[in-house]
């Protein structure tokens, strides 16, 4: 696979060659896969595609280790920032972090 990155607001996309075992489909909200909400704005970061499913351990939270299998090319959507389009394969997702001097933290989108 072509190495593959992108960025939308605070999420941060990276192909992968594998899905690691044992993740479970994450449910689906009003249809859309859904890879982070917006801490700020809460605007989602969307797919409306039948053909992705994202995956995570049941006990992690939102962002921790999640993973993408996309079937068919999809865009990925937000009020706020560009469209990403996404070929098919497979994608680790993380919550982007920025350093500060007080501490590491999540990016606030």
């Amino acid at each position: 696979m072509t190495q593959f990155a992108a960025r939308q607001g605070d999420v941060l996309i990276v192909a992968t060659n594998t899905i690691p075992d044992g993740l479970q489909p994450v449910a689906r909200e009003n249809g859309r896969v859904i890879l982070a909400h917006g801490e700020m704005t809460g605007h989602a970061h969307a797919i409306d595609s039948d053909l992705v499913t994202l995956f995570a351990a049941a006990d992690l939270d939102e962002m921790a280790d999640r993973f993408l299998r996309v079937e068919q090319e999809c865009d990925v959507v937000h009020d706020e920032h560009d469209t990403i389009t996404l070929p098919p394969g497979d994608y680790a997702i993380r919550r982007q972090r920025e350093y500060t001097p007080e501490a590491v933290r999540n990016v606030a989108d």
